[in-house]
Order: structure tokens, then sequence, then C-alpha cells
């Protein structure tokens, strides 16, 4: 069963290296976005939500443009609350039923986005006996599904909208697992269960997620955001990076660039006015019948 933070009574090395067969009582963190898999899951929940009617076309085209940003950027404070926000208002008057019913349609947009790197780096560390759970902002039923299907030990998630009498209200949820919060449903696990957080590691894609990084005595920054990055670059933490959308832009920039200087500059030939030909000066004219024959009066006068 995976470990829910609103319930206090809920139970819940290199990675490209071997881990340490000595597991000490600890455990292994992991961020979903951008750090089990590529892109955003609210997106996944977004398209799931758009083919049961629950979403406009037009929220669906502004969650795709929101998923490319944050696949090539990562995310920002005010966009996490903005799309809590925006979820638990969109949701206001639906069962809750309805939504758990996207449960498999979700599930069928992330599991082919997942890393197959990060679920070995997990699978290494439940064989060196640490218990796996995945950390995330997104709703704690979507962390929860995920979990059990991948065989994790358990979840930590938000309580993105409320719910009453089995209909959401409109209003943001109670838990928020962001930031501290990340760090504090750990902790609280932590007690709970007995894990020891100085032998524990923590993967994650953002700079938010730096108060749970700093909790556990083993970070690894998972293709990390640019303050991240140097974060993990000053301390000597592990860095890894997966995320390919950034490399694939910038290819595809570069041949567009190549293609269009291809194209101008062969416009630029075709443009090219054709050079007049200059009728030779007598004396410059090469050899030739009528060459010869227009010389000889300038011979003969100046025979003479």
């Amino acid at each position: 069963m995976a470990a829910d933070p609103s319930d206090p009574g809920a139970a819940g090395s290199s990675p490209s290296g071997e881990l340490s067969s000595a597991a000490a009582g600890g455990a292994a963190f992991f961020d979903l976005d951008r750090t089990l898999m590529e892109g955003s899951s609210a997106f996944q929940f977004g398209r799931a939500s758009y083919r049961a009617g629950l979403l406009s076309r037009r929220q669906l085209a502004a969650d795709a443009w929101a998923n490319v940003r944050f696949r090539l950027h990562g995310s920002t404070d005010e966009d996490t609350s903005a799309l809590r926000d925006r979820i638990s208002a969109s949701l206001k008057g639906t069962r809750v039923r309805e939504v758990e019913r996207l449960g498999a349609d979700v599930l069928a947009g992330i599991l082919p986005r997942l890393y197959p790197k990060m679920l070995a780096v997990a699978h290494e560390h439940q064989d060196a006996g640490r218990r796996t759970f995945i950390v995330t902002a997104a709703p704690h039923e979507l962390a929860e599904m995920l979990a059990h299907v991948l065989a994790f030990d358990g979840a930590i998630g938000s309580r993105i909208a409320e719910a009453r009498d089995g209909v959401y209200t409109g209003r943001p949820g109670s838990v928020f697992a962001y930031r501290e919060g990340k760090a504090r449903a750990i902790r609280q696990l932590a007690v709970r269960e007995g894990i020891d957080l100085g032998a524990s590691y923590a993967y994650s894609d953002s700079e938010s997620d730096l108060p749970m990084l700093r909790a556990v005595g083993h970070p690894v920054a998972v293709n990390p955001d640019h303050e991240l990055g140097r974060v993990a670059r000053e301390e000597g933490w592990e860095i890894l990076r997966f995320e390919r959308l950034g490399r694939r832009l910038k290819t595809v920039a570069a041949l567009a660039i190549a293609t269009a200087a291809g194209g101008i500059g062969t416009a630029a030939v075709a443009a090219r006015p054709e050079p007049r030909l200059r009728r030779p000066h007598p004396l410059h004219a090469p050899s030739g019948r009528r060459s010869r024959t227009s010389m000889r009066p300038m011979l003969r006068r100046l025979s003479v």
C-alpha cells in the first residue's frame, strides 16, 4: 500500500555504477515529471480529461505548449501553483468517480514515457534493500496507481482538489507535495517507517525540490533545470541526463538553418544577372579570321 502524507498512520550510490550492498535502512525517493518520465504527467491527465469530455480543446492545446516549455526549461513556483488552481477549478461539480476512471488512460500515456534507465536505478535500489517511493506534486491517487504498477513500495502525492460527498468543490485540496511540502512528507514517512534519511537517495529535476534533495544523504540531479544544475555542480552531486527534446529541437533548428541558407544561396545565384558580353578591342581580340582582317588597315598605316 502506498504512503499517504495526509494520513499520519499510513504505511508507506551512483545509479550508473554498483549500489552499496549495505542499504542500512535507507530508501530511494523519485520525483515523477522529468525525472522518472519524459515531460509532465499533468499533460497526460489533460489528454485523458479531454477524451472524456472534461477538458476543452483550447485548454488541451495550452497544456500541450506548457508541456513543451516544461520539458525544455522545467517548472516555476508560479506555473505549479497556477496548474493546481486550474485543475481544481476545472473539476468543480465533477464526480470523484469520473476522475478515478481516467486512471487507466492517464497511465497509458505515462508508461511509454518512463525512462528505462531510471527504472533500472529503482530496481538496483530495491535489490540493495532500499524501499522506493514516488514523491510528486501530481495527484496522490495517480502516484499511488503508478507506484503499484511499477512495483514501487509507495507514493507521496498531492490532494489537488477538495471533494465533498463524492463531488469536487473547485477549491484546492489540503495537501500539496511541493517544495518544502515534499521534504516534510518524506520526514514524516521516515519517522513512521524507520527510514534512515542519511542513508537514503533522492532524485529530481527541479530547483523546487532542493528541500527534498537536501533531506537525504545522497541527492542526485536528473535532467536538472539551470539552477539545480548549478547547485549540483557546486556541491558535487551526481547529475544524470535523459531528456532529449532540447537536443532534438537544436538538431531540427540547425537543419532548418542549413536548408534555409542553402536555399538563399541557390536563389542568389539564380537571381544574379547574366554578365554582358563586351565586344573585344581589336588589339585585345583573340586570333581569328575576323580579327586579322580588322587589323590589316592599321598595320598597313603603321608600315608607311
